[in-house]
């Protein structure tokens, strides 16, 4: 198989993705924040058959709770997740109420399951920061890492795709925030893609290094297209298996697993795009230009 460098291409998809996420989000249509970071109530309820959406949503209307999200699940399509925006900690027995009666109108046999979670505006916020932070703080460690395993500019290398990985991220929980809120899930998400994004690039990166020592006169370029598709058939078989596993937790799951999976498979996706097609070429150009300031030094 021929590989050649698209990563010209490649960054502009990813840009032109990127940039209409941005202006989505300008224009007030953004990432569609949960109650883990904005706050709020979330309940949950068996209805002990088949349950109607809307007959749940008539109940949040006539309660006149503003926003509010329902999530169906369940073997039997009988469970409800409710999650209701913007509820005061001291009104949420009120509402808890409220919405048993009037549900119970409809579902006689309607009983609350799990526990009723509520996070405040307070503790979103802390959730936010320490999200940025905790992202930050993965791709410091790993440029050092990298940077003592390999050398500085694969470390420069790698921390950009990890970056570039998760705006990709980003860009999908905006453009498709219909189907899809940001909250702790995903979090745990992006954590776990900027560490199997870095698993591919260092596989990728070791190759590098191994064949720049056999052919220390070949340009870097080709020295990265001939990384790539040595560790191709790796990089496939890890792939597939992975999205396998995710992609059936995805059409499986319950909600809250779905919230997960999701970006997890965005982030597998995007990992190996920009492992394969972008940082080992930004590597390269990293290396032909050390190369020439020191031909000229």
């Amino acid at each position: 198989m021929v590989i050649k460098n698209r990563s010209k291409i490649c960054l502009i998809i990813s840009g032109a993705i990127i940039l209409i996420a941005l202006v989505l989000t300008l224009c007030g249509r953004g990432i569609n924040m949960g109650i883990d970071f904005e706050g709020g109530l979330s309940m949950q309820y068996d209805l002990k058959t088949a349950a109607g959406k809307e007959d749940v949503e008539n109940v949040l209307n006539a309660m006149g709770v503003g926003t509010y999200t329902v999530g169906v699940q369940g073997a039997g399509g009988n469970e409800i997740n409710i999650r209701i925006k913007d509820v005061a900690k001291d009104d949420i027995q009120k509402v808890q109420a409220d919405f048993e009666t009037g549900i119970r109108e409809k579902y006689p046999e309607a009983e609350s399951i799990g526990d009723v979670n509520y996070v405040g505006p307070v503790a979103g916020a802390t959730l936010v920061k320490n999200a940025i932070v905790s992202v930050l703080l993965a791709s410091v460690l790993m440029l050092v890492y990298i940077a003592i395993r390999f050398d500085f500019n694969s470390g420069l290398s790698a921390v950009f795709g990890l970056l570039h990985d998760v705006l990709m991220m980003l860009s999908f929980m905006v453009i498709f925030r219909s189907v899809i809120q940001m909250n702790s899930s995903f979090i745990a998400a992006a954590l776990t893609i900027v560490g199997y994004s870095i698993n591919n690039t260092i596989v990728i990166f070791d190759r590098i290094r191994e064949n720049a020592k056999k052919m220390p006169t070949v340009p870097r370029e080709e020295i990265t297209n001939i990384s790539i598709r040595e560790s191709l058939g790796r990089t496939i078989c890890t792939t597939i298996t992975t999205l396998i596993t995710i992609v059936a937790l995805c059409i499986l799951g319950v909600a809250s697993i779905r919230e997960f999976a999701l970006p997890i498979i965005v982030g597998i996706l995007s990992g190996v795009y920009s492992a394969n097609m972008i940082n080992g070429y930004v590597w390269a150009f990293l290396e032909e230009k050390r190369r020439s300031r020191k031909a000229k030094a």
